[in-house]
């Protein structure tokens, strides 16, 4: 079971990601993840994508691709994987394809988790982070037993600047301009799968499970 999650920043993806991953044994990979255990090891993928993160610049998109398709050949990825965060671009995923195709390989689902901009910018205006503690809540879902304040360790609860409306926006705004067309792409594959992520989560993921079990 090979997936791709798709959806734009807020739409919930990584969290059903994890679920899913902890359902059928198998890795949840994010690109982040790989980047920092690579350089950590100081492979010769992670020395040279240390290079190009060190000057401030983007990872190009084949070693980003060696970097995540060397992940994907370990062994704990036989039973499959779960990609999150990567593919960004149809670059990285044209590259993807080649790569996998090369080892006789090819992914299963495109799961693209869907919600409407204006609820994900409602979504994460909503979020509080405790600056002392790390914990987080959010005014509608999870609120703290008193308002603004931690239930942890009573430091007042902050807004993220990435959690700004404007901020969010802009993210959403790159999203569409980048990412969005991976949807196009992965349905001319045949794998995307479109589920409402606007649902209650575990109703999400229930979805998610009708689709691989199908």
């Amino acid at each position: 079971m090979k997936i791709v999650m798709l959806g734009a920043p807020g739409a919930g993806k990584g969290t059903q990601a994890i679920k899913i991953a902890d359902k059928y044994g198998i890795p949840h990979i994010s690109t982040g993840d790989i980047f920092r255990a690579n350089i950590k090891n100081g492979t010769e993928l992670g020395k040279k994508a240390k290079e190009y993160m060190d000057q401030g610049l983007l990872v190009p998109d084949e070693l980003t691709t060696n970097l995540v398709v060397d992940r994907i050949q370990q062994e704990d990825c036989k039973k499959g994987y779960i990609l999150d965060g990567f593919p960004r671009t149809i670059p990285q995923a044209t590259c993807l394809t080649e790569a996998l195709a090369s080892l006789n390989d090819a992914l299963d689902y495109a799961i693209n988790v869907d919600v409407q901009d204006e609820k994900i910018v409602t979504r994460m205006g909503g979020r509080r982070a405790c600056p002392n503690c790390g914990a987080t809540y959010h005014v509608k879902y999870m609120a703290p037993k008193i308002e603004g304040i931690c239930d942890t360790c009573g430091a007042e609860l902050i807004l993220r600047a990435d959690d700004e409306p404007a901020t969010v926006q802009k993210r959403l705004d790159v999203y569409h301009a980048q990412t969005q067309p991976l949807i196009d792409y992965y349905n001319e594959k045949g794998i995307l799968k479109t589920v409402d992520g606007d649902k209650d989560l575990n109703e999400v993921f229930s979805d998610i499970l009708a689709i691989l079990e199908a």
